[in-house]
């Protein structure tokens, strides 16, 4: 045994070094049991020596594709997939030879944002009987693993499963119950990516280029960037020494340095306690590593790490999109999100509702879509757990946008326009579908103001597409404000069961 041992040493140290690293290696997103955007220049990319050929073959191909590896290793390239179907074979030879079985094209939709995003299928309603049925062989799940980092980072840890009751539990509701959806719809293979972590602010999620694009932005980076240099120890030290003026979180001194001369801010504290909220730090960890995988489109749930700069969240949501769009080389990627649900928020409440009219902002931006969630909220949750109508409102907007399905109506009501007729405004939608109804009595949560600004509680009524409100507080009415408060269930929709979404016709601060 000894003789065979120092034979086998003698020949590894003999080889050359270029055998003895010579494995071809993918990323993790790209794997067995994954799903390929159908119909579409599909990236393939991975790893290997620098200057060794890279060929690639298909089950759906007789013709194999080959390129040579980069100086820095790196190879990629590009295969025309298949219409929807499967199950498909792909293999990669460089010096070794990687095998992905069980490969479905399809369609590809990657999921990402904070909490109520990565809320899981077993904590939402009646999740037992969800489990029990989630029995979808050609849906796929790949979850990034939730991580950060300080620099974009070229691979992520997660891999590729079929939807079981086994798999589904762990798996983020919103993007199961949608996918669920666009594969019950068009039935074809769906394949989706989650990359979410709860408590996110949207810049966690851009890169440092994005962030730079706007001076507004750069300041989060610098923010960080000074506390770092002025307390290089600060992450390290931060229990033990750190007063801070958020009195909540404020710790008594017990450390063996000095702590510094003055408080540190609150959100340097945040940042130390959670690094997931610096700035780029889950695009690098998260996002960049899936790129440029080839996605139908994105589905997106964040916002309430952000209602504390509503006004800022208007442009940095709109850069956010812009840059992932720019990211996966599509100016049209669709891109569809979650309007914040009705909670019963502890901090200021207006700049909750403010946050909440910047998400409907970046309907402005082509190819978006927003799931209104008024009536689904939980005012005493944060986190309700109607994820099923969530996903659904989402697939909505993919079916009627994206894939072009007919007959269906995406949304409910949207503020059109209004128009003033002497003490009364009638305000015109779009998406109302079959027509407007309301479910109860009377239509809630209007309220309209005169040149003085006050608002009144007012009375609206439906007048077949239209609605009209006026006040006898209000004799010269300039505005209305309709489902404003952040805690507002309101009951107007249209006849497909949707809601009117929240809106406001002045712009006063």
């Amino acid at each position: 045994m000894k003789i065979k041992s120092y034979v086998s040493i003698f020949i590894i140290l003999i080889l050359p070094i270029s055998m003895l690293h010579a494995d071809v290696r993918l990323p993790a997103v790209i794997g067995s049991n994954m799903v390929i955007q159908q119909n579409t220049d599909v990236p393939i990319w991975g790893w290997a020596n620098a200057g060794e050929k890279i060929t690639v073959k298909t089950s759906w191909n007789t013709t194999a594709t080959s390129t040579i590896a980069g100086k820095n290793g790196k190879w990629l390239v590009k295969l025309k997939s298949p219409d929807a179907g499967g199950p498909h074979r792909i293999t990669i030879r460089g010096k070794n030879e990687i095998v992905l079985q069980n490969v479905l094209s399809g369609e590809v939709w990657f999921a990402s944002g904070q909490s109520n995003m990565a809320m899981m299928v077993k904590d939402c309603n009646d999740a037992a009987a969800e489990i029990q049925a989630a029995d979808y062989p050609f849906i796929r799940f790949f979850k990034v693993n939730h991580t950060y980092a300080e620099t974009p980072q070229s691979d992520c840890s997660g891999s590729w499963v079929n939807c079981t009751p086994v798999t589904v539990p762990d798996f983020s509701a919103v993007a199961y119950f949608f996918g669920r959806k666009i594969h019950k719809e068009l039935n074809a293979p769906v394949g989706l990516i989650d990359a979410s972590k709860g408590g996110s602010p949207a810049e966690a999620w851009m890169s440092k280029e994005a962030i730079d694009s706007e001076p507004e932005f750069t300041a989060l980076y610098d923010m960080w960037l000074k506390w770092e240099k002025e307390y290089p120890d600060l992450e390290k030290t931060y229990n033990t020494n750190l007063q801070v003026w958020d009195k909540e979180k404020e710790q008594a001194l017990a450390a063996s340095k000095p702590a510094p001369e003055e408080p540190i801010m609150p959100e340097a504290v945040d940042m130390i306690e959670k690094p997931h909220r610096r700035p780029s730090a889950l695009y690098n960890a998260m996002v960049a590593p899936v790129i440029p995988y080839a996605i139908k489109g994105v589905i997106w749930c964040q916002g309430g790490n952000n209602i504390d700069r509503p006004l800022q969240y208007r442009k940095l949501f709109l850069a956010l999109i812009k840059s992932w769009r720019e990211d996966w080389g599509r100016d049209n990627l669709p891109f569809y999100y979650v309007q914040n649900p009705p909670y019963r928020y502890k901090m200021n409440k207006n700049k909750a509702s403010l946050l909440r009219e910047a998400q409907a902002m970046a309907m402005a931006l082509p190819y978006t879509g927003m799931a209104v969630t008024t009536d689904i909220g939980d005012l005493d949750n944060v986190h309700p757990k109607n994820k099923q109508d969530v996903g659904k409102r989402l697939a909505l907007w993919a079916l009627a946008k994206t894939y072009g399905v007919k007959d269906i109506v995406c949304s409910g009501p949207f503020f059109r326009s209004q128009k003033i007729e002497n003490d009364r405004i009638r305000i015109f939608f779009d998406f109302i579908g079959s027509g407007l109804i309301k479910k109860g009595e009377k239509l809630t949560h209007f309220e309209i103001a005169g040149p003085d600004k006050k608002f009144y509680k007012a009375i609206a009524v439906i007048d077949d597409s239209t609605i009209v409100v006026r006040s006898d507080n209000v004799r010269t009415p300039v505005a209305v404000r309709f489902g404003w408060s952040i805690t507002s269930m309101p009951n107007l929709f249209n006849k497909e069961g949707l809601p009117a979404a929240p809106f406001r016709t002045d712009n006063w601060e």
